[in-house]
């Protein structure tokens, strides 16, 4: 028999370093690709409010902005507008766990204040959609998409179809 022996495989090369450096990768770019997303559905959820206003004010004879719709309309814009510059500044600062709250937060504020002109049930949602963001901003950050589904799922289905039935809409 031969005593010289194979010389031993090289070890093979350090792969943690480069693997958290593609998880990294991976994880910023799904954060990314979510920041993406939500503002296409803002878009879409935003277009799909305007076409529904502009019907029901077309179908009670009246224009879109004048009047009670358009003092809704000032006092709703507002938070709205400042909720869509704080995501944007969260979401370069990397902090988009705040987001659920921060929006939660300030549509309850929009529809508080907007809902000064309507029927009374609507600041009282706007009011529970604040309680809500707040909940989420001391709340676990792995929570915030049920706070999100609870508010914009749960309470605005609930109080759409108490208003549709009481209010006619």
């Amino acid at each position: 028999m031969d005593s010289r022996r194979a010389a031993p495989p090289d070890a093979p090369a350090e792969i943690g370093g480069r693997a958290i450096d593609n998880l990294r990768f991976i994880r910023e770019t799904m954060e990314r690709a979510i920041a993406f997303t939500a503002v296409v559905e803002a878009f879409i959820a935003f277009s799909i409010g305007a076409w529904a206003m502009a019907l029901k004010a077309r179908r009670a004879g009246a224009t879109l902005f004048s009047g009670p719709a358009r003092r809704f309309l000032l006092t709703l814009s507002p938070p709205l507008f400042a909720g869509a510059v704080v995501t944007l500044a969260l979401a370069r600062a990397g902090q988009t766990s705040l987001l659920p709250g921060i929006w939660l937060l300030l549509y309850g504020t929009a529809v508080v204040t907007g809902g000064a002109f309507a029927v009374r049930i609507v600041p009282a949602m706007g009011l529970l959609l604040m309680l809500l963001g707040c909940l989420a901003l001391v709340c676990p950050p792995a929570w915030g998409t049920a706070f999100l589904a609870a508010g914009f799922g749960g309470l605005q289905i609930g109080f759409g179809i108490a208003i549709a039935r009481r209010h006619g809409g």
